[in-house]
């Protein structure tokens, strides 16, 4: 086993997906050394906690940064939000205190998807809930739990905002309007071409996370965001520019959901007092750089 950093060792899990490649990637540079839980055949089941003693105690963490969950939020099966989101994250914080080992900070991904259709505009951590989904209530039940945690763990919950970037998933909105452009295909269906967003690009959520582990703030809730709201339409004019291509746009009914949430931004203040002014804050290069990764 390779020799200790003198940064710490952080357990990341969900360190294979898409935030956790970027997440790893940044620790390294940084210094930390991370364990991937789920790395050479060990078993790992949030939803089974007899598989999580034996690989938390292999692991002798500094820290916790907690990615791993079931994020799409059209996912059908329902029960499976609150059994990993959820219940998965009561069994992994019970393993915690019972490894003993002192922990400096456990970070758990929440998501701003619990805010629901929120009035306040922009949404700061003080918003009232509101979650308008089973993915939502998942994690809203999950801050919930981790709070009565609060007293013997180091925790920091984060309410990320949408992000992308190279890699993330097809099925995603940001990548399924990026390959329709990079790969100029003449019609693209979408739904409610008149939702805003706040869109991050997730190098800067990575920095983020690696900025928090070490931060001189209080256990918080802190959301990770851009503070700029973006609609669908602007995010296809400017895709059009950038790749020189324009498509037909057809509204389906069928992708419009009767609860969606209309407009989500994020209070960039908490962030910014405990982490500073992150980097990659201009959109359209992390769409330029998509693009271009998309042809490659």
């Amino acid at each position: 086993m390779a020799s200790r950093s003198d940064a710490g060792r952080v357990l990341l899990t969900g360190c294979s997906g898409f935030t956790g490649h970027y997440v790893a990637e940044r620790l390294a540079a940084s210094g930390f050394e991370v364990f991937d839980p789920e790395e050479g055949g060990r078993v790992f089941d949030l939803a089974q906690p007899t598989t999580l003693p034996s690989v938390i105690a292999e692991a002798r963490p500094d820290y916790v940064i907690h990615l791993a969950a079931l994020s799409f939020v059209a996912l059908e099966d329902s029960t499976g939000f609150y059994r990993v989101n959820t219940v998965g994250t009561t069994n992994l914080l019970d393993a915690l205190l019972a490894d003993r080992r002192p922990l400096r900070r456990v970070i758990l991904a929440s998501s701003a998807n619990v805010y629901g259709n929120a009035t306040d505009d922009p949404i700061t951590e003080g918003t009232a809930p509101a979650p308008v989904n089973h993915y939502a209530a998942s994690k809203l039940a999950m801050e919930h739990m981790a709070a009565t945690y609060a007293d013997r763990l180091p925790l920091t919950i984060t309410r990320p905002f949408n992000y992308t970037g190279a890699g993330q998933a097809r099925h995603f909105l940001i990548p399924k309007l990026v390959s329709h452009f990079a790969e100029r295909r003449p019609v693209i269906e979408l739904g409610n071409l008149d939702v805003v967003r706040d869109f991050s690009d997730v190098r800067a959520v990575a920095e983020a996370y690696a900025r928090l582990l070490t931060a001189d703030a209080p256990p918080q809730v802190v959301n990770l965001c851009s503070g700029v709201g973006r609609s669908l339409r602007g995010l296809l004019e400017d895709l059009a520019k950038l790749s020189g291509h324009r498509l037909d746009i057809h509204v389906n009914p069928a992708f419009v959901r009767a609860n969606e949430v209309h407009r989500l931004v994020g209070c960039t203040t908490t962030l910014r007092s405990t982490v500073g002014e992150l980097p990659h804050q201009d959109f359209r290069e992390t769409l330029a750089w998509m693009l271009r990764g998309w042809k490659t």
